[in-house]
């Protein structure tokens, strides 16, 4: 994947400030019909006198990279097809793209269409600047039955569809098949551990054991959000893990026995120095081949593929506790709003959307598990090397608390993990600062 991976978090823009574009009562009338063909269902502009007249939307999307080309190919798809809709893609850059949509709202001058992450609905929804899609999803083509369930209820609120689920993208673990095959560690080109923190232990020191010494038997950077993400994913996998808010919604609840737990064996691997110290960027070790283990996002897939020399494999998160969990996130479609909304158009963007959606295989070419079942089951998803192997990662990835501070909170809670990794307090102290972090900032 490009450099426009998910957004970790950073610079969430308080919920407040977007109530200034909120302007219209939201409105939700639930139908799911059968989908029409792709690339049709789109109505001629309001006042319909011309037929041929098509509906111009515009799209804005926070990829570059390898994701914006394919993106790109997608839109070029779409409009080679569509009798009665035209889409102009804006790709931006990711570190502002939410500033500039919040903006755009704020101003009425935000794009028909736009792609937003799973994680930053808790932002915009309350606020009121989304529109809800269930008004025109039956008419566009809609059937909320064709998505992954898991995926799809993080784009639901309070019984409303405020998006379109275009992917998933968690956590899975990369190897190099060359590192693992001298450690002894792979059978039929898999990894082979025992479910258990011990067991992915003794793994990794095997690796340890038989690879050069500037080789990473696991790569990790100490600073930045991957050992959050790899610790939410272990956290969850325990049966009484997961828990970061008391019932209030607010109160912080993430100091408790199964966390520590967790967070105790992410330590225990920069400790160890099984994540050996002061990596900076992890991804770039492994596709040069000086990692043997790598756990990110599935955004990898595309690059590593295109690496010439690089004999790799990947798998799910590891399961070491009670039942598979992994971090992730999904990009959804979603539509702002505007002061004055155009029917047409709306159901042109959901039609559009519903479109990028049912054509994901196009999109798992970047790495990412579609949202669409039947998509991950059609021969053109299953020619696609490696995704298979992760695809069932998104029945169980664990999204975060939904939470208009989530990002701010995440930001805060990131430092202590990054003082625990420079060994300057142990994972108990930073549990007992991260729930100070979460009552402070949602008081």
């Amino acid at each position: 994947m490009s450099k426009s991976r998910p957004f970790t978090t950073r610079r969430f823009i308080p919920a407040a400030s977007l109530m200034l574009a909120a302007s219209l009562a939201l409105s939700a009338c639930a139908k799911t019909d059968p989908a029409p063909a792709a690339g049709t269902g789109a109505a001629p502009a309001q006042g319909g006198t011309a037929a041929s007249a098509k509906v111009k939307l515009n799209y804005w999307t926070p990829f570059s990279g390898g994701d914006g080309d394919f993106m790109n190919e997608m839109v070029k798809k779409f409009n080679e097809e569509s009798k009665d809709t035209q889409v102009e893609i804006l790709n931006s850059k990711s570190e502002d793209y939410y500033t500039k949509l919040q903006t755009a709202v704020a101003s009425d001058q935000a794009p028909d269409v736009a792609v937003m992450h799973s994680a930053r609905l808790p932002q915009f929804v309350p606020a009121g600047t989304l529109s809800p899609l269930d008004e025109h999803a039956s008419s566009a083509g809609v059937n909320w039955g064709d998505f992954n369930k898991n995926i799809l209820d993080s784009t639901v609120y309070d019984g409303r569809h405020y998006s379109i689920p275009l992917d998933t993208h968690a956590l899975v673990m990369y190897y190099n098949t060359k590192f693992l095959d001298q450690a002894g560690v792979l059978k039929d080109g898999r990894p082979v551990f025992e479910k258990s923190p011990e067991g992915f232990t003794a793994f990794l020191q095997k690796i340890k054991d038989s690879v050069p010494k500037d080789v990473a038997p696991l790569a990790q950077p100490n600073v930045r959000i991957d050992a959050y993400w790899m610790f939410w994913g272990f956290y969850n996998q325990l049966k009484d893990g997961g828990k970061f808010y008391g019932e209030d919604g607010k109160k912080g609840a993430l100091n408790n026995p199964a966390a520590l737990q967790a967070l105790e064996y992410v330590n225990s691997l920069y400790t160890k120095e099984l994540i050996p110290p002061n990596i900076n960027d992890a991804f770039k070790l492994f596709l040069e081949g000086k990692a043997a283990v790598l756990v990110t996002g599935v955004w990898g897939t595309g690059a590593f593929e295109n690496a010439k020399g690089l004999e790799f494999g990947v798998v799910p998160m590891p399961q070491i506790y009670d039942q598979p969990a992994t971090w992730g996130d999904s990009h959804t479609l979603v539509l702002p709003k505007h002061s004055k909304e155009d029917p047409a158009k709306q159901k042109a963007a959901v039609a559009f959307s519903n479109w990028l959606a049912q054509h994901g295989a196009m999109w798992a070419k970047a790495g990412h598990v579609p949202a669409v079942t039947k998509v991950t089951q059609s021969d053109e998803f299953k020619a696609l090397k490696y995704r298979a192997e992760y695809v069932e990662s998104a029945n169980y990835v664990k999204y975060w608390p939904r939470n208009g501070k989530q990002g701010q909170i995440n930001d805060e809670i990131i430092k202590e993990f990054e003082k625990m990794m420079f060994k300057k307090q142990d994972p108990a102290a930073t549990l007992k600062n991260a729930d100070a972090i979460i009552d402070k900032l949602n008081k």
